[in-house]
């Protein structure tokens, strides 16, 4: 029998239940995963309890064999083997979650990062750790905030990239578009084996590649005014790498009014600019009043882009997401960075709070 029929037969015989079912304030929680996948984060309140030394442990840990007990891994896997044993050791209420960590955490619900880094995590995260307005306890911020990517092109590739590398530990990706030939001249998260791909999938591919201690969640659809409130919500940041007005606006408004700053970002031919929209000061709206006829606000697949110029801009915009996760430095709040391409120069703007815009109401920030 090979492991995917061992797994297969035992979760014939244990029971499995989703997120909202394993929840249960009665029962005693072991999470069954090796150290370096627990430094990355746990249900709240687990006991730690690795697979190996599960059968060893667990009867001075809970010596009542009719406690009710939930097991988890990553997948669900681990944990069938677990909960198949225990119930072999006499446990008689033993359930296992199913999807595991990975379908509690994109459910959004309550876990958290370790008080240590694991080894794997010191090594990893080193130069990070290295730097005194991060440390160790800068490096725990970002492996348990979630950012919200919308737009998985261009700007959003290397935004993707970078808070990958830098250990945020959920990112949600937001694009309804799958990949094409056209957009591997910028789109660097993408690949040539992946044309036709939903972006969403290829972006996760890419984050998967270089750092397992990131979840990605997907949602393979187009960012609008109806599902803004439920796709956005609960995250720290977000980061807006679309290259549409509409969506741009939404972004925006909900942002705001769910207090989420919002790190905005665009590109036309050889220019860029960046700026972040905060729970106070400007908002997208008092910079952009009105949203202008599409004549005048052409996209990349009419005016063209350098392809390098999306990596500046996205590189730009994942530091600003760190930075206010980490609450250091000085964010763009109230400046608008330009980047011009051909004269290699940046050039910063101040931007107003508008007095009766729309989308804040107009009140200054204190």
């Amino acid at each position: 029998m090979d492991y995917g029929e061992l797994i297969a037969a035992a979760r014939s015989q244990v029971e499995e239940v989703g997120p909202s079912g394993f929840a249960a304030s009665d029962r005693v929680i072991i999470d069954v995963r090796d150290s370096h996948e627990t430094a990355a984060g746990v249900i709240s309140g687990a006991i730690a309890l690795s697979r190996g030394m599960l059968e060893g442990r667990i009867g001075d840990l809970v010596p009542d064999r009719s406690t009710p007990i939930g097991v988890y891994c990553t997948s669900g896997a681990r944990s069938a083997l677990a909960a198949l044993s225990l119930s072999a050791m006499g446990y008689s209420a033993v359930v296992s979650l199913e999807g595991g960590f990975d379908a509690w955490k994109a459910e959004g619900r309550p876990w958290d990062i370790p008080d240590i880094l694991s080894d794997d995590q010191t090594a990893r995260y080193a130069r990070h750790t290295r730097l005194a307005e991060v440390g160790p306890d800068g490096q725990r911020a970002l492996l348990a905030a979630k950012v919200a990517v919308v737009g998985a092109g261009g700007l959003g590739s290397p935004a993707l990239l970078y808070l990958a590398a830098a250990g945020v530990g959920t990112i949600t990706v937001i694009d309804h578009d799958h990949v094409d030939v056209t957009n591997l001249q910028r789109q660097v998260v993408h690949t040539i084996d992946r044309v036709g791909m939903a972006k969403t999938a290829s972006g996760r591919r890419a984050v998967e590649a270089i750092n397992r201690d990131v979840m990605v969640v997907e949602h393979p659809t187009r960012l609008t005014a109806s599902n803004a409130f439920d796709l956005l919500g609960g995250h720290d940041v977000i980061v807006d790498g679309t290259d549409n007005l509409a969506a741009r606006y939404v972004i925006g408004d909900a942002a705001r009014r769910m207090g989420i700053p919002a790190v905005h970002g665009s590109v036309f031919r050889f220019e860029g600019q960046v700026t972040v929209f905060g729970p106070t000061g400007p908002c997208y709206r008092c910079l952009f009043p009105d949203m202008p006829p599409p004549e005048l606000a052409p996209n990349c697949a009419d005016a063209g882009v350098l392809g390098v110029v999306p990596a500046v801009i996205g590189s730009l915009q994942a530091a600003e997401a760190i930075k206010l996760i980490l609450g250091i430095g000085d964010s763009l709040t109230g400046r608008l960075l330009l980047y011009d391409a051909l004269r290699q120069e940046f050039t910063e703007l101040r931007v107003a709070q508008a007095d009766e815009c729309v989308g804040c109401g107009g009140v200054m920030a204190g």
